[in-house]
């Protein structure tokens, strides 16, 4: 299995991993032939990469930290709060308990709990996609940080809702595809207080977990909004979504820029630690992040390009890879762990 883009994808490809849209629904099946209007169905729903299986990936497993159908539920319950809060009075926070206690339980329950960017993100809806990814990082790192049960479904429930505020934002602002105003980004930056204002009205959620709102923006240097607070000023849990929130927005297509590459957005946070994140929240959210995902094309300093097989904990830029091209572009198969080969090293992610 391995990770492309949909421009690049061959008729009659066999599609690796199910493709669903934000409200749940199948849009493509897993194993599917893909045919040219298949192709352009997922063009047309702003899907820009897809897994397939091919004799190049043959034997390469990807696996997401939380099930498929956990995460596409997850996804779809926040799309029906955010699209449906305008509608109605409350929020739906029982079931967004039942949902992220579904999330922390998939967690806790896994031998391996390395975030592998496996998800498929559309541009249209990257607000309820990137809510539940920023759950999921945030989960992972309070893990991380030896966070009890109870502590981790205060964060979760949290991260989730971190964005409610945006609903009260216009939609032309949120959706602009060019640089925004000054004006234009004060009203952005309000979503913040909105947000934590909106559930504490709702009188179902903790306290601690509505903050995340407010604070999820604050950074560690007291550079942030909207209080501009700094170090432990900052609660902990929005010290640990400032991390995800980040992380996930860079890795991710918007309506205005193109996504980031994950060493890219890997060595930003790392290098940022010391200035806008708490450095004992990055340093253990990096631990469960891969660098290279799996599934994932890189170019070696060799020029031969290969395909990420298996991540490695202790030395994170260095995975075992499969060689799938020379450097004159020539089929080859070979497997290569890049922590017993020092003179051999990933220069950049490409296609394959």
């Amino acid at each position: 299995m391995r990770r492309v883009s949909v421009d690049s994808v061959p008729v009659g490809a066999k599609l690796a991993r199910t493709v669903f849209s934000s409200d749940g629904g199948v849009l493509l099946m897993q194993g599917v032939e893909l045919k040219q209007g298949y192709l352009d169905l997922l063009k047309k729903r702003g899907i820009a990469e897809i897994y397939l299986d091919d004799d190049l990936s043959e034997g390469i497993e990807v696996h997401d930290v939380v099930n498929e159908t956990t995460r596409n539920e997850a996804v779809s319950l926040v799309k029906k709060i955010m699209t449906g809060y305008c509608f109605s009075d409350t929020i739906d926070v029982e079931n967004v308990k039942k949902v992220v206690n579904k999330i922390v339980d998939e967690l806790l329950a896994s031998d391996d709990i390395l975030y592998n960017l496996t998800e498929i993100k559309t541009v249209d809806d990257y607000t309820f996609e990137h809510s539940v990814s920023v759950c999921i990082l945030s989960l992972i790192t309070g893990i991380g940080l030896g966070m009890d049960m109870a502590q981790l479904r205060e964060l979760g429930l949290g991260a989730i809702l971190h964005d409610i505020g945006k609903l009260c934002i216009p939609r032309e602002i949120l959706k602009k595809p060019s640089q925004l105003t000054v004006e234009e980004f004060e009203e952005i930056k309000k979503h913040t207080v909105l947000g934590y204002e909106l559930l504490k009205k709702s009188g179902q959620l903790y306290l601690v977990s509505a903050y995340i709102a407010l604070g999820h923006h604050e950074r560690y240097d007291g550079s942030g909004y909207p209080l501009r607070l700094k170090n432990e000023e900052i609660q902990m849990y929005s010290r640990i979504v400032a991390v995800a929130d980040v992380y996930d927005s860079l890795t991710s297509d918007r309506v205005y820029r193109k996504k980031l590459k994950s060493h890219e957005v890997y060595d930003y946070i790392t290098s940022m630690g010391i200035h806008h994140f708490d450095p004992l929240v990055v340093e253990n959210f990096v631990k469960f992040v891969t660098v290279y995902p799996v599934g994932s094309g890189v170019l070696l300093n060799t020029r031969e390009r290969a395909i990420v097989v298996q991540h490695n904990v202790k030395m994170p830029t260095r995975p075992l890879v499969r060689i799938v091209y020379d450097e004159n572009m020539k089929r080859r198969s070979k497997e290569l762990d890049l922590s017993q080969e020092r003179g051999v090293f990933i220069v950049d992610t490409c296609e394959v």
